[in-house]
């Protein structure tokens, strides 16, 4: 349990990194054209979200708040219940992840009214995003990878709240 809760110090740890590089891009960003860090390619640019991914359900900010309150008590229940092998780990890092990225955005949200994005990768001319955006994303690519290609159906055996039916298997 003890190490269980160190995911707790990540999930803090995670958010306020997520939160400083917000603050410092609206503090240096808004109101200009941005930050070529890689000129035509890739820039730091100062957008305020009010939606979702590329913009829909703009302005439906408790919409957001609930919907992130019921994915993190549902993260966090997996994350407790994962059992405490090494196998698990990987599991474990990304529930992390997706947890500071959720509250991430969901903080910008409630403090701000929207959700700030600073990284724009203009070659492809990709939607601006964040940190947490980047910590959900990676996240559930990785997860994907774990599931297609590591972890089998009996390894998630420990979400099933009837016990008879993971023995008899």
């Amino acid at each position: 349990m003890k190490k269980k809760m160190t995911g707790l110090i990540w999930v803090i740890l995670l958010v306020i990194i997520d939160q400083i590089t917000k603050i410092v891009s609206k503090a240096n960003l808004e109101g200009t054209d941005g930050f070529d860090v890689i000129k035509k390619v890739f820039k730091f640019v100062y957008h305020e979200n009010r939606g979702m991914a590329f913009g829909m359900l703009q302005n439906k900010i408790w919409l957001f708040v609930i919907f992130t309150v019921i994915v993190v008590i549902a993260l966090t229940y997996v994350y407790f219940k994962l059992p405490e092998e090494k196998r698990y780990l990987p599991i474990q890092w990304i529930l992390i992840f997706l947890v500071a990225g959720a509250l991430g955005n969901c903080i910008d949200r409630v403090v701000r009214g929207y959700v700030v994005d600073f990284l724009y990768f203009e070659l492809i001319d990709f939607p601006v995003f964040n940190v947490a955006d980047c910590y959900v994303t990676v996240s559930c690519f990785v997860l994907v990878l774990l599931f297609l290609f590591y972890y089998k159906d009996e390894d998630l055996e420990f979400l099933s709240k009837d016990k008879k039916v993971q023995k008899e298997s």
